[in-house]
Order: structure tokens, then sequence, then C-alpha cells
């Protein structure tokens, strides 16, 4: 019996060491996006919330640890996790927005600090023999853990929004799973409960993630599609030649539509500029200037009859 508890022991170990690495991978994995968000200044509209919820459960679960004996592997993988997420958050609070700046910062101030506050202080207070203070921590921790695997639900509904799969590496969700398989059989091998029930969700959400980037991996975003309206002209064009008022010159020249038969012929605007011979600007100018008893002069200008101007469309 000694014996097989010993064995039992080593396997969780090793699980447990095998856990640490896939966890490490699991925190490493959204590097590619922050150096994206570094080199272009940017956050790009993703949410700061994996993140934040995600620096609050390592809280917990290092806190799980020190209250219970034998867990000095949650204490490594979770203390490492707390600096490689407050690493990621303030790459956020520098690159973000001003108003997703505000909001992260008031979930960082709810979550890790008041929330986590006030949940150390009602743990603090229990009876300090016995296990109640160990399994009202360890349900906590498992709501938690149950919200941080939800997190990524954002990131899902994202990638549906958009069609891509940038903010939503295949290699985070594929260590995902490995990791949520990895950390139950720890957690039974161990008899922690606490640990084992919250990795059965993590690797379902592992899985549809993992699908979700198989379906949208070769879709076009949405970003990058343009909306191009082919705009023609109208197929009748019909002159319409009315004579300019008395009274007012135009220097002979008179501008409209050719017509209908040559509109037709092709797709371009042929505009003809029909000009009286005889008539000149500085002719109108005197005659003007004569009926209103003022003599002005304007120099000569002359415009070439039939004069046609072709646009290309």
């Amino acid at each position: 019996m000694a014996f097989l508890n010993m064995e039992r022991q080593t396997w969780a170990f090793t699980f447990g060491i095998l856990g640490n690495l896939i966890s490490l991978m699991v925190f490493l994995s959204p590097l590619p996006t922050f150096y994206r968000v570094y080199r272009r200044k940017s956050t790009e509209g993703f949410q700061s919330t994996p993140y934040v919820v995600t620096l609050f459960s390592c809280m917990l679960w290092i806190f799980y640890a020190l209250l219970k004996s034998g867990a000095m592997l949650l204490i490594t993988i979770n203390g490492v996790g707390c600096v490689i997420e407050t690493v990621y958050i303030a790459m956020y609070l520098v690159y973000a927005p001003k108003a997703s700046r505000v909001l992260t910062a008031k979930m960082l101030l709810g979550l890790n600090v008041g929330l986590f506050g006030l949940i150390a202080l009602v743990t603090l207070l229990l009876p300090a023999h016995g296990t109640l203070r160990v399994h009202v921590l360890g349900w906590i921790c498992v709501s938690i853990a149950l919200a941080v695997f939800a997190a990524p639900l954002s990131i899902m509904r994202l990638v549906i929004r958009t069609k891509s799969v940038e903010f939503m590496p295949f290699s985070l969700s594929f260590c995902l799973v490995v990791s949520a398989v990895i950390w139950f059989a720890y957690g039974a091998l161990k008899g922690d409960v606490f640990v084992a029930v919250p990795n059965v969700l993590g690797f379902v959400f592992g899985l549809a993630q993992m699908a979700l980037y198989m379906a949208y991996r070769n879709k076009t975003p949405k970003a990058a599609v343009m909306m191009v309206e082919e705009v023609k002209l109208p197929e009748h064009v019909k002159a319409d030649a009315t004579p300019a008022p008395e009274g007012r010159s135009s220097c002979g020249a008179e501008v409209h539509p050719i017509a209908e038969e040559l509109a037709a012929d092709d797709d371009r605007a042929v505009v003809v500029i029909d000009v009286e011979p005889p008539t000149t600007c500085a002719a109108a100018a005197a005659a003007a200037a004569e009926a209103d008893g003022a003599m002005a002069a304007a120099p000569e200008q002359a415009i070439k009859p039939d004069t046609a101007i072709a646009v290309e469309v």
C-alpha cells in the first residue's frame, strides 16, 4: 500500500512538473501579440480582461497553496504567472487608448486589490483548525478558474465578428488543452478536487478555440473588405440647347452635351463648346460698357469654333 502511495506521489510530481512547463508556455503564448502591440504602439482593439482575470487567479492559487501543505508546484507556476501577467498588463496600459486604460485600472483595483483583499480577510477570519479555510478558498479558486477559462470568450466573439484569428493564436489554444489534461491528472493523483474540476471546463474551451481557429484561419477579415460601387454614365444623353437669357453675355460660347448617338457610342462623356464666330470677348465687353455709359477695355481673346473636349471615364 505504501509502495502504491509512493508511486502515486511520484506520478503526481511528474505531472506537476509537466504542468509547470505547459502552463509556462500558456503564459508566454501571447508574446507575439504583445510584440505586435509594441511594434505598432497600439493595442488595436483587443481587451485586457483575460490578463487581469488571469493575474487575479494566480494570486488566489498562491494563497490557496500557502494554506494547503504539499502544493509547492502550484506556488512556483502561479508565481511566474503573476510576473508575466503583470508585464502584459503594464504594456497594455502603455499603448491602450485612454478609455481602455481607465477600464483596466478599475478592473485591477476592483479584482486584484479589493476582491482579493476581501477574500483573504474572510478566509483568515475562519477557524484555523480543520479544513474549512482550505475548502472555502478552494471553491472560490474553482469559481475564479472557471471565469479564467471563460475569459477567452471575448476573444472568440471578436474572432467571429471580424473573421480574423489574429488575436487568438493556435498555439495558445493547443497549450490550453494540453495544460488542462495534465493539471486534471495532477489533481486526480493528488486527490485535490479543486485542481481537477476546473480543468475539465478548460479542456472544453480549449477544444472550442481550436475549432474556431480552424474555421476562420483562411477567412478574409472584414476590415480588409472594401465595397466598390461602379458608376456608369447615363445611357441616353439628350441635347438641350437653351438660348442664353437676354442682357447676359457669355462671350459667344455655350456648353451642352453632344447628341444622343455619340454618347451611346462608348463610355466617354463628350462636351461640345459652340461659339458664334464673329463675337469675341472684347466686343461683348465693349457693348456692355457702352450701354451703361462707361468705357471698358479687355484683351481680345478669340475662341475657336466647334471645339470638342472628350473626357475619358
